[in-house]
């Protein structure tokens, strides 16, 4: 790799500003604000919406279809068809 053209890639905070989680990871992210950690130094955080934390589709909470619902209206808006013999 070039030297120079890269950004910096070193320990990022990343808070979740949903479920009030936060975690310590490398990445090339910046901020200017800082946060002191668990293990007593000091990182960039960066604040972030959303995270798995509390994203619904990894927290298990996403909405459930009523597709047996759809399928009986659908029928009753149009019909059943009659079977062909």
């Amino acid at each position: 790799m070039k030297s120079g053209i890269h950004p910096a890639y070193g320990p990022v905070v990343f808070r979740d500003t949903a479920a009030g989680h936060s975690f310590l990871t490398r990445s090339t992210a910046t901020s200017d604000k800082t946060v002191e950690w668990e293990d007593g130094n000091t990182y960039p955080v960066v604040d972030v919406e959303i995270s798995s934390v509390s994203h619904p589709f990894y927290t298990g909470t996403a909405r459930v279809l009523d597709t047996a619902g759809r399928v009986e209206r659908f029928e009753r808006r149009y019909g059943r068809r009659p079977e062909a013999s």
